[in-house]
C-alpha cells in the first residue's frame, strides 16, 4: 500500500550539443550521463552543469557529417573506461573517456539495428542489416553469428505425450466451443512498428531474448537464447504484439505490450514464450502507442513510455511517461509524466540509473536533462484522536484507493472506497489539522489539486437494505487549479496541506543548489490556488514533515541537513534545527522517511535511510529497521529480523531508546514481538490497539501489540473504564488479573462501579475465575520503569480472599439475587473454598424462593454450583452439614445411584443426634469433630472414643473434653501414656502418670528415662523402704555412669545408697577432682587419696598430653598439605587463563582432571529436599583426605577447624588438672602440660589467617549477627557478589567457617607461671 513520492527532480538546459541527442546511458562510477546525437558523444554532469568530455563521430567518418547518422546503441563500460557507440552504418566504435579518443572495433557491411550488453559487461550482442546476430566478447571477438529467424522452436520444446484429443480437452471458461474454434491468422505489425529488432537480457545474463519481425507473417515474434547462441524457445503466434520488449532483472517475466481489438495491454511472457498475465494500460485502443517498457534494477517498478497516435490541431504529440508497481496481482500506475506536445521537450531517451533503483534520468531533444529521485511512501491520515479513521490512500492512476482502518480491514487491491479523479493523480496529502485529519488533497498530472471530506452526514443514520454504514466514503468539495506550472513535469512537489486554505510544496529553485518552498491560498475566485509568500532553502529538499500536535514543519536537504520552517509568523523564514542545547543537528546521510515525534519532552526528526539506519537526528537508533511509525508518543518499528518494537517515547532517552532497539528483549518484554518475514509497518490506529502490516506478497496482517495493548488497558484502568478494559482483555486474553493488580486501593474503592459497568453475571464468574494469588504487574506484565509503582493491598489475607469477599460484599448490598450465581463463584474461588456457606445458600434458596424477576431458583443456582465443584466433593460437604435436605437435594442433582447413598441417609436418620454426627464426621474423616460429637453420647460410647482416640493419636484434644478428676481422663491419660514410652518419650509419660495418681508406673517411666530426681520422688511418695530405695539408686547411678554423668551419680551413691567410697571413685573417674576431695574430707577417707586419686591425677597428666601431641601432629601435617593444594589449584587457575598455549600445560593436564571436580558438579541432586543438618551432613561425605580428591582443600579445611575446636575445649578440663597436680605438689607435670597447652593455642591462633584468608571469609557468607546493621549486612552481601568470579562454578561443599577460640576464659595458673 505504498505510493512513490517524488524527493528532487534536477534539470538543466546548459547542455547544447550538435544536432539532436538520440541515446542516453549513465556512468555508474561517477554518475556523469552519456549522451550520443548524430554527430557527437558527450559526458555531461548534471550536478554541475558541465560538460566533462566531448568527442565527434563525424570527424572521424563513423557517422555522416549531414546529421543523417543514426546512434542504435551506447553503453558505458566500466572496466574499459570507456563507451561503446554502435551506429547504423554498422561500425562499433570505442570511445575512451580518459583519453577522449575514437577506435573503431569493429564493422558490419550490412549496417546495425541495435547493440545489447550483457548486465556482466562480459557479452554484447549485436543486430544486423542482414537481421542475424552476431554474439561478441568483451574485447569484440566473435563468438556466434546466427540468424534471428528461425524455424525450429529450440531447445525448451514442448513435449506432446498424446493424450487424447483436442476435442476431449478442458478448456477452461472458453468452454467447449474453443475446441471447434478455427485459429486465427496473425496479423501484421501495425505500420507505426518501427520493425527494428529489440534485445533484451535477463538480470544474471544467462539468457537474452529477441524481437523481430517474421518475414513470412510480418507479424513480431519473441525468441530466447541462451549465452552460448543456442536457441531455448520461440514465443506463440500473438496478435498485435508491440516493439516493446524488457525482460525483468529477478529473471521472471518478459514485458511487452499487445493491442488486442479493444484495449491496449502491457503482456508479460516466460522464457518458454508463453503468456503469464497483463494489465491494460488507461488508452482507447488507437490512442497511444508504447515507445519502450524499461525496468529498474530492483524489478519494483515498470515504466511505460508513450506517445500520441494522432496528432492535435497544431500536428503535435503528447508524450507520457508512466511508472507501474504491482502488488497482490494487481497493477498499479503510481506516476504519470505529460510532456505536452512541444516536440522539442519530449524525450528523445529514458533509462534508469544502475544504482540508485528509483532514480530515472531522461533527455530531450533540446538537448535539457533531467533526473528524477522517487522515494517509497506511505500516506497515512496524520490524526492522533479516535476521530481519525487511519486512513491510508492508495495511487491507482486516476482513482485513489482509500481504506479506513478503524472500521474494517480490506486487503488490496480492493479497499473501503475510490475517489475517481478527472487525472492520473501523483501526491496525496491529508489535512493536517486535529479532529479533521481524514480529508485529503490530490494533486493531479494537470496541475489540478482536488479537496476530499466527509459529507455533511444528513443521510448518515439511514440505512439501505438492513444494513448501517459506519464509514461514510469521502466527497469531493472544491478543485483548485494551481499557478502557472514550468515545463518539465513534477517541477512542484511534497505537497502538504497545513491549514484549511493553506498549501505548501517545494518547486526548484533559481539554482540547480537552491529550492523555493512556495505557499499557497486560495486567489480571489476561490478557484484558483495563488502563491502568497515564496522561502528560499539553500539546498535542495528532499522531504518535508509537518506535526499536528505540535505544529512543526521540518525539512530534510539532500545532504542530510534539518531545516525548521516558521510557517505560522508574518514573515515565514527557515532556520537550522537545533537541540535542546542549542547545537545543530543533522542526519548523518539522507533519509527516504522522516517523521516528527517527541523523546522526553524534546522534539527529534526520525529518520530511516535506504540502507536500513533509523536515526534520531544525528544520533543512530538502530541499523536493521524496514520500516517505522510514530503514533500516540508510541515508535513502532519493523527489522529484518522479523521483530515488531514498540517503544514509549515519552518514557525513553534517545540513549535509553538506542539501548531498548539493539538488547534482545526478556521473555516478557511487552515491547518485541515476532512478525511474519518482510512485514512493513502500513499504519497504526490512534487510541487503538490495532497495528496494520502488510506482507511482501501483498496481503494485509493486524497485530494487537502487547505494549499498545496494556497502554491502552493501563489508561482504561487510570479512567475506571472497566468495561472496555475487560472486553479488551478478553478478546486479546490477556490475564483477567491484571484489573485489581493494576491498582488493588482504587480497584477495591471502586467495586459497585466495575460490577455495574460489567452488568453480566458470566462476565463477573469469568473475572473471579481467573483469580490467582500472583501479582501479574510483577510477572507478566511488568509496569514501565518510568511509571510510578502503584500501593499493593497489604491486610494481610491473600488476593484471591480479598477480591471474592470485595466483590460478594458489593454484589449481596447491590442486588443478591441478581447476583446469586457470582456470590456462590466468590465462595467456592476462596483459597479454602467455603462450600458448606453457598450450600446453606441454595438451601435458603429453596426454603425461600425469591419472587424478584430475573431470580435465579434453587435447581438453577445448584446445578451452576455442580458445574463449578466436583460432584462427590460438593455431596460431601452437603453430608457435613448435618442437613438432609440438602444432602438429599444435591443428591438428586447428581449422578448418584439411589440405592448408594439412599441407605446411607436411611440407616443416619434413625441414630441419636449425636452419634448420627459422630457417624458422618468419621465418615468423612473429620476425627476431631467426630470425637466431638461421640463425647456427649455417654458413659457407654466411651470405650468406642478410647480406640478413636488411639487409632487417629487424638490424645490431646480428648484430654480436653473429659474433666481432670474423671474416670475417663485417668483411662486416656494412662492410654497416652502408653504412646508416649513407644515414641521414646518415657519421662513425658511419667509426668502423665504421676499426675493421675498411676506412682507405680510413673517411677518406671522415670526411671526408665533416667530422670532420678522424679524417680526419687516418686519413691519417697510411694514411700518404698530404705533397702530398696538403696537398690533404686544404685540402679539409677549406674545408668548415669554409663551416661557419663559422674556428679549425679555420685550424689545418689553417697545420698541415697550410703555408699561415699562408691561416690569418691566415680567423681575421680570422672576427673572431678574438687568434689572428690570434698568427699573424701566430708568422710574421712584420706586414705582413698593415696590409693586413687594421685594415681589418676598422674594418669589423667599422661593422657592429655599425648592426646595434645597427637593433635599438634596431625594439625601440622594438615596445614602443610593444605599450602600444597592451594599451590596447586592457584597454578591450574593461571593455566586455564592462558589457556592452552601456557608453557606449563603439560606439567598441570592431569592434576586439572583430578581437581577440577566437574564430576561433582551434578550429583546430589536430592540433597536440596532435606534438612540442614543432613544436607551438612551429606556434603561432608564428598570430602576426602586423600590426596588428589576434588575437594582435598576443603576437606582439610574442615578436619584443621575440628582439631582447633576439640583443642579448645580442653581448656576447662586442664585448668581442672592443673589445680590438682598443684596440690599435690606435681609442679613439673603442671607446668609441662601448661607450657605444652599454651603452645599448641598460639600456634593454632596464628595458622588462622593462613588456612582461612580474608578473601575465602568474605566469600563465605555475608556479615550477620546480633551486632550487624542493614547498612554491613547489605555491604557484606555485595562485597561477596563482587568478589565471586561470574564464570567459575558454584562450589560443590560449604566452607566451613573459622572456628571461634574462646581466649576469654582464664585457664593458666600464675603459680607456674
Amino acid at each position: 500500500m505504498r505510493n512513490l513520492k517524488l524527493l528532487k527532480s534536477l534539470s538543466s538546459s546548459e547542455l547544447n550539443g550538435p544536432g539532436s541527442p538520440q541515446f542516453l546511458c549513465v556512468r555508474a562510477d561517477t554518475g556523469s550521463l552519456l549522451v550520443a546525437s548524430q554527430f557527437s558523444v558527450t559526458e555531461y554532469d548534471p550536478r554541475s552543469d558541465l560538460v566533462v568530455k566531448e568527442a565527434s563521430l563525424t570527424a572521424n567518418g563513423f557517422l555522416p557529417e549531414d546529421g543523417g547518422g543514426v546512434v542504435v546503441g551506447l553503453q558505458d563500460l566500466a572496466e574499459l573506461e570507456s563507451a561503446c557507440v554502435a551506429t547504423t552504418g554498422g561500425d562499433v566504435v570505442l570511445f575512451n573517456l580518459n583519453t577522449c579518443q575514437m577506435e573503431c572495433v569493429g564493422s558490419v557491411d550490412s549496417g546495425l539495428t541495435s547493440m545489447s550488453w550483457s548486465p556482466d559487461e562480459e557479452l554484447v550482442i549485436l543486430t544486423t542489416g542482414q537481421e542475424t546476430i552476431i554474439m561478441m566478447t568483451k574485447e569484440f571477438e566473435p563468438i556466434t553469428e546466427v540468424g534471428i529467424h528461425q524455424d525450429d522452436f529450440g531447445e525448451g520444446k514442448f513435449i506432446t505425450v498424446g493424450w487424447g484429443k483436442k476435442e476431449t480437452q478442458f478448456h477452461g471458461s472458453e468452454g467447449k466451443q474453443a475446441a471447434q474454434r478455427k485459429s486465427q491468422e496473425v496479423q501484421p505489425a501495425g505500420g507505426w512498428d518501427d520493425r527494428r529488432p529489440r534485445v533484451t537480457w535477463r538480470g544474471d545474463g544467462q539468457l537474452f531474448a529477441v524481437s523481430a519481425v517474421c518475414p513470412q507473417t510480418g507479424a513480431r515474434k519473441v525468441r530466447v537464447w541462451n549465452r552460448e547462441g543456442v536457441l531455448q524457445s520461440t514465443s506463440e503466434p500473438i496478435n498485435g504484439l508491440e516493439q516493446a520488449l524488457c525482460w525483468k532483472p529477478s529473471g521472471s517475466l518478459i514485458a511487452s505490450t499487445q493491442r488486442h481489438p479493444n484495449k491496449h495491454s502491457v503482456v508479460f511472457m516466460e522464457k518458454n514464450g508463453l503468456l503469464h498475465g497483463d494489465f491494460t494500460l488507461p488508452f482507447s485502443k488507437d490512442q497511444a502507442k508504447v515507445k519502450d517498457l524499461l525496468w529498474n534494477t530492483d524489478s519494483t517498478v515498470l515504466l511505460v513510455w508513450l506517445e500520441d497516435m494522432t496528432p492535435g490541431e497544431d500536428g503535435q504529440v503528447n508524450t507520457y511517461i508512466q511508472l507501474w508497481t504491482v502488488g497482490n496481482y494487481h497493477w498499479y500506475l503510481k506516476q504519470s509524466l505529460n510532456f505536452g506536445r512541444d516536440p522539442h521537450k519530449a524525450p528523445v531517451s529514458v533509462c534508469w540509473d544502475p544504482e540508485r533503483p528509483l532514480r530515472l534520468h531522461l533527455v530531450r531533444r533540446d538537448w535539457s536533462t533531467t533526473t528524477y529521485d522517487w522515494g517509497w511512501t506511505t500516506e497515512r491520515s496524520p490524526g492522533l484522536d479516535a476521530t481519525d479513521n487511519a486512513n491510508v490512500a492508495v495511487i491507482d492512476g486516476d482513482k485513489i484507493l482509500m481504506t479506513t482502518f478503524r472500521q474494517g480491514i480490506v486487503p488490496p487491491p480492493m479497499c473501503s472506497s475510490e475517489l475517481q479523479l478527472k487525472s492520473p493523480a501523483n501526491q496525496v496529502t491529508f489535512l493536517c489539522r486535529p479532529q479533521r485529519t481524514n480529508q485529503l488533497a490530490v494533486f493531479t498530472a494537470n496541475g489540478e489539486i482536488s479537496v476530499y471530506g466527509q459529507d455533511s452526514g444528513e443521510h448518515a443514520d439511514k440505512t439501505a437494505d438492513g444494513f448501517r454504514i459506519v464509514s461514510r466514503p469521502l466527497v469531493l468539495q472544491k478543485t483548485f487549479s494551481g499557478p502557472l506550472l514550468q515545463d518539465d513535469p513534477l517541477a512542484l512537489r511534497q505537497l502538504l496541506w497545513l491549514e484549511d486554505e493553506l498549501f505548501v510544496w517545494v518547486r526548484p529553485g533559481l539554482l540547480t543548489t537552491t529550492s523555493t518552498l512556495q505557499m499557497l491560498r486560495p486567489a480571489h475566485n476561490r478557484d484558483t490556488l495563488a502563491v502568497r509568500c515564496e522561502i528560499e532553502v539553500n539546498g535542495v529538499v528532499v522531504s518535508m514533515v509537518h506535526c499536528s500536535l505540535s505544529g512543526t514543519l521540518a525539512l530534510q536537504l539532500e545532504d542530510g541537513q534539518i531545516r525548521k520552517v516558521l510557517w505560522d509568523c508574518a514573515e515565514p523564514l527557515v532556520e537550522v534545527w537545533r537541540d535542546s542545547s542549542g547545537c545543530t543537528t543533522n542526519f548523518p546521510v539522507p533519509c527516504v522517511q522522516t517523521a516528527l515525534c517527541s523523546i522526553s519532552g524534546e522534539e527529534y526528526l526520525l529518520g530511516l535511510t535506504d540502507r536500513s539506519h533509523l536515526y534520531a537526528g544525528d544520533t543512530e537508533l538502530a541499523s536493521n529497521v524496514s520500516s517505522f511509525a510514530v503514533c500516540n508518543n508510541f515508535l513502532l518499528i519493523t527489522t529484518h529480523s522479523h521483530t515488531c518494537r514498540c517503544l514509549h517515547l515519552s518514557a525513553l532517552t534517545v540513549k535509553g531508546l538506542q539501548s531498548a532497539l539493539t538488547s534482545d528483549g526478556g521473555q516478557n518484554d511487552e515491547t518485541l514481538r515476532r512478525v511474519e518475514r518482510g512485514s512493513r509497518i502500513v499504519t497504526v490506529v490512534p487510541q487503538d490497539t490495532r497495528v496494520i502490516l502488510q506482507m511482501p506478497r501483498g496481503n494485509l496482517e493486524t497485530v494487537h501489540h502487547r505494549a499498545l495493548v496494556l497502554a491502552q488497558l493501563r489508561k482504561w484502568l487510570d479512567g475506571l473504564r472497566f468495561k472496555e478494559a475487560f472486553e479488551c482483555m478478553k478478546k486479546l486474553r490477556i490475564n483477567l488479573n491484571l484489573i485489581y493488580d493494576h491498582n488493588p486501593k482504587v480497584f477495591l474503592e471502586n467495586m459497585d462501579t466495575f460490577i455495574t459497568q460489567l452488568n453480566s453475571i458470566n462476565l463477573i464468574n469469568l473475572f473471579l475465575t481467573e483469580l490467582k494469588d500472583e501479582d501479574t504487574t510483577s510477572t507478566m506484565y511488568p509496569r514501565p520503569e518510568s511509571s510510578p509503582g502503584q500501593p499493593q493491598w497489604a491486610s494481610g489475607q491473600k488476593k484471591v480472599d480479598v477480591v471474592c469477599d470485595a466483590l460478594r460484599n458489593a454484589m449481596e448490598s447491590m442486588d443478591p439475587n441478581k447476583f446469586c450465581l457470582s456470590i456462590l463463584t466468590a465462595h467456592v474461588k476462596k483459597t479454602v473454598p467455603e462450600l458448606e456457606v453457598a450450600l446453606q445458600k441454595v438451601h435458603e434458596l429453596r426454603e425461600n424462593p425469591s419472587a424478584a424477576p430475573g431470580a435465579v431458583s434453587a435447581e438453577e443456582a445448584l446445578k451452576y454450583l455442580l458445574f463449578l465443584v466436583n460432584v462427590n466433593d460438593l455431596y460431601e460437604h452437603s453430608l457435613g452439614t448435618y442437613d438432609f435436605d440438602l444432602v438429599l437435594m444435591v443428591a438428586e442433582k447428581s449422578q448418584k445411584d439411589p440405592k448408594e447413598y439412599l441407605p446411607f441417609l436411611n440407616m443416619l436418620k434413625r441414630l441419636e443426634p449425636n452419634y448420627q454426627r459422630y457417624t458422618i464426621d468419621k465418615h468423612l474423616k473429620r476425627y476431631s469433630k467426630a470425637l466431638l460429637h461421640l463425647s456427649k453420647c455417654g458413659q457407654e460410647h466411651f470405650l468406642e472414643a478410647l480406640q478413636l482416640v488411639k487409632e487417629q493419636k487424638l490424645y490431646s484434644e480428648a484430654l480436653r473434653l473429659f474433666p481432670a478428676h474423671s474416670v475417663q481422663y485417668k483411662a486416656l491419660s494412662c492410654s497416652y501414656a502408653e504412646h508416649l514410652v513407644e515414641q521414646q518419650q518415657a519421662e513425658q509419660a511419667g509426668l502423665l502418670l504421676w499426675r493421675c495418681g498411676e506412682s507405680v508406673s510413673a517411677l518406671q517411666a522415670f526411671a526408665s528415662s533416667s530422670s532420678w530426681r522424679n524417680a526419687i520422688c516418686v519413691a519417697q511418695q510411694i514411700p518404698l523402704p530404705p533397702d530398696q530405695l538403696a537398690l533404686l539408686a544404685r540402679d539409677l547411678a549406674e545408668k548415669l555412669t554409663e551416661q557419663r554423668r559422674f556428679s549425679e551419680a555420685a550424689l545418689l551413691l553417697d545420698q541415697y545408697a550410703k555408699d561415699c567410697e562408691e561416690a569418691i571413685l566415680a567423681l575421680i573417674t570422672g576427673a572431678v577432682w574438687e568434689e572428690a576431695l570434698r568427699l573424701i574430707y566430708m568422710h574421712n577417707r584420706q586414705d582413698i587419696t593415696e590409693t586413687n586419686l594421685r594415681p589418676a591425677l598422674l594418669e589423667a597428666v599422661g593422657t592429655q598430653t599425648a592426646f595434645l601431641e597427637a593433635q599438634i601432629t596431625m594439625f601440622t601435617r594438615h596445614r602443610s598439605r593444605l599450602a600444597v593444594v592451594r599451590e596447586q589449584k592457584a597454578r591450574l587457575d593461571m593455566l586455564d587463563e592462558e589457556g592452552p598455549d601456557c608453557p606449563d600445560a603439560e606439567l598441570y593436564s592431569e592434576a586439572s582432571s583430578v581437581m577440577t571436580g566437574s564430576k561433582y558438579s551434578q550429583s546430589n541432586s536430592r540433597i536440596s529436599s532435606r534438612s540442614s543438618k543432613n544436607r551438612r551432613k551429606a556434603e561432608r561425605k564428598k570430602l576426602s583426605l586423600k590426596e588428589g580428591s576434588p575437594l582435598e582443600d576443603r576437606a582439610l579445611m574442615y578436619a584443621l577447624g575440628e582439631i582447633i575446636t576439640t583443642v579448645d575445649k580442653m581448656r576447662e578440663e586442664v585448668h581442672n588438672l592443673l589445680k590438682g597436680l598443684v596440690l599435690f605438689q606435681y609442679d613439673k607435670q603442671a607446668e609441662k602440660l601448661q607450657l605444652s597447652y599454651d603452645e599448641a593455642l598460639h600456634s593454632m591462633e596464628a595458622a588462622l589467617p593462613e588456612v582461612w584468608p580474608e578473601g575465602l571469609q568474605s566469600n563465605q557468607a555475608p556479615l550477620t549477627g546480633p551486632n550487624s546493621t542493614a547498612n554491613s549486612i547489605m555491604a557484606s552481601f555485595q562485597q561477596q557478589q563482587q568478589q565471586q568470579r561470574p564464570a567459575a562454578p558454584p562450589p560443590d561443599a560449604e566452607v566451613m567457617p573459622p572456628p571461634r577460640m574462646r581466649n576469654g576464659i582464664k585457664w593458666k595458673l600464675m603459680i607456674l607461671n
